[in-house]
């Protein structure tokens, strides 16, 4: 007999280690246990999806003809742990082998890892081919080159597919990238209603109730949970975007507009990353759309540059950096994650308003993520451990393999450049130019210093400042530092006293906000 353990972000009924199996002859494992619910303090919304996913999941396997162990969380003998779960599974059946895809998470790879010699029994561990490009070719497509340039990687990813190919191996419309095109600010009129919200059933009104017993004190609401937890409800929102908001989703990908949570984004993400969608299938669709005349080359190609180029380039920077990727700070920033990023108490507008959308929906756009959140943590010089936590604790799409490089790497630039080629810097500017956050804030955005100078300009000029040493030659902020250059000292130490000021005032989080620490508010 065969022992088939399936990880919570593994839901995909063409898993490589269900094919060519004899159903009568394999035990399927799928397990809710402690140590994957609290390594971090996730957000109520992802134990849910994930919770609620894999008992919808285990009860289609059941209903295809599997034999399916079922462990729940809150189970008598459960050991909170995955090699516990299999040791008691193997005690059970007394399996002649076990047979499992690869881990998405360096830590429980290397659990999996140590499974042969733990229960003397061969484990054969398959690649995830959920993804398209496999590991291997990532890494020597990586060590071909001196910069790891996402474009690059990317263009070969078009050509490995063929979508967006013409038939003499050209990209349609005879450019690969059509960024330029998505960067338009704010539409004036608000977007249409929002993405296609999903009721909740028996089993997962039954998982809201355990996750608001047993995780009371986690961060987030589920007033708002509609979040798709089965293959059918995650298709059915695929739908919906390409027919609703992919038309427009390349133009107003980057803006931001205070109160409308989703805009033309997608929302799929939290599917994709736990198996109930694959990438190659929302490509697809997105893919379809653009030839059946329904949407614009450039939201087709930036929807598939997402997928195909970024997610998949993020999960090979991870295997390739890791394990040393969880411990880089470039900077050498040590300030504590502010309290405002759990409460959303700041008068700065915009990462009030990006911080009620992440409690409400465990959710926020890139440029939400990037450019308000994150921006503000590395000119703050929030500790990156703390702030890949704190994205990793709050986001029911955040696993660490694309947590890690996406906000160690692109956002706080703690690898010192190794994914990203500037540090994703931006004064309040930028975010006046994408958004409409400015215009109701009480700050200032084209102040630099006074009470009511918005805090991302002054924090923007003494990041670059303090951090000369270690910037001034990257060819692509010469400009930046030219501006700065021709400040004149008084101005300098102007700017300076004021960043002081603010980041003085700043309440750090009460300790024990990511992980438990006995006597904290979040115990």
């Amino acid at each position: 007999m065969l022992l088939i353990p399936i990880l919570g972000d593994q839901l995909s009924h063409g898993l490589a280690s269900l094919r060519g199996v004899d159903k009568t002859d394999a035990r399927l494992l799928l397990m809710e246990v402690a140590e994957e619910t609290t390594y971090v303090r996730h957000h109520k919304a992802k134990i849910v999806l994930i919770l609620s996913a894999m008992r919808h999941f285990a009860e289609e396997l059941r209903a295809d003809g599997w034999q399916v162990d079922y462990i729940r969380l809150d189970g008598n003998e459960n050991t909170g742990s995955f090699t516990g779960e299999v040791a008691r599974a193997v005690e059970r059946h007394r399996p002649a082998a076990i047979r499992i895809v690869e881990a998405g998470e360096w830590r429980v790879q290397k659990a999996i890892e140590g499974w042969a010699e733990r229960f003397g029994l061969p484990v054969e561990i398959l690649a995830d081919d959920r993804f398209i490009c496999p590991l291997p070719d990532f890494f020597a497509w990586a060590a071909s080159r001196r910069e790891l340039v996402m474009e690059n990687f990317y263009r070969q990813q078009r050509r490995r597919t063929g979508l967006l190919m013409e038939s003499d191996d050209t990209p349609t419309g005879g450019q690969w990238n059509y960024d330029k095109d998505n960067r338009a600010p704010p539409p004036k009129a608000r977007p249409m209603r929002e993405p296609q919200r999903f009721a909740a059933d028996t089993i997962t009104r039954e998982v809201i109730a355990l996750v608001e017993g047993r995780f009371r004190h986690h961060f987030g609401t589920l007033d708002r949970f509609a979040l798709p937890v089965t293959a059918t409800e995650a298709r059915a929102l695929l739908d919906d975007f390409v027919a609703e908001r992919l038309p427009r989703f390349g133009t107003y990908q980057d803006a931001m507009l205070e109160g409308a949570d989703f805009l033309y984004h997608s929302r799929l993400s939290t599917s994709l990353n736990c198996g109930l969608l694959t990438a190659l299938e929302v490509c697809e669709a997105a893919e379809a759309a653009y030839h059946r005349g329904e949407v614009p080359l450039n939201a087709a190609e930036g929807f598939i540059r997402q997928m195909i180029g970024w997610r998949e380039y993020i999960r090979g920077m991870y295997w390739l950096e890791m394990p040393g990727l969880s411990e880089v700070n470039f900077f050498e920033n040590s300030r504590d994650l502010p309290d405002f990023y759990w409460t959303g108490a700041t008068d700065m507008a915009c990462c009030a308003d990006s911080v009620r959308n992440t409690r409400d929906n465990a959710y926020a756009h890139h440029i939400q993520r990037l450019m308000v959140l994150g921006n503000f943590a590395m000119l703050a010089g929030i500790d990156p451990a703390q702030v890949a936590d704190w994205y990793l604790v709050v986001y029911a799409d955040a696993y660490e393999w694309v947590e890690h490089p996406n906000v160690l790497g692109m956002s706080q630039f703690a690898d010192g450049g190794r994914l990203g080629t500037k540090p994703y810097a931006g004064s309040g500017a930028y975010i006046n130019r994408m958004s409409n956050y400015c215009k109701g804030c009480r700050f200032d955005v084209k102040k630099r210093v006074g009470e009511d100078a918005c805090p991302f300009n002054a924090l923007y000029w003494d990041f670059l400042d303090r951090n000369e040493k270690k910037l001034r030659n990257n060819r692509r902020l010469w400009q930046p530092y030219a501006t700065w250059d021709r400040f004149g000292p008084e101005t300098k130490a102007e700017v300076r006293a004021q960043a002081r000021r603010f980041l003085d005032s700043i309440e750090p989080a009460a300790p024990g906000w990511a992980k438990a620490v006995p006597g904290s508010p979040y115990e």
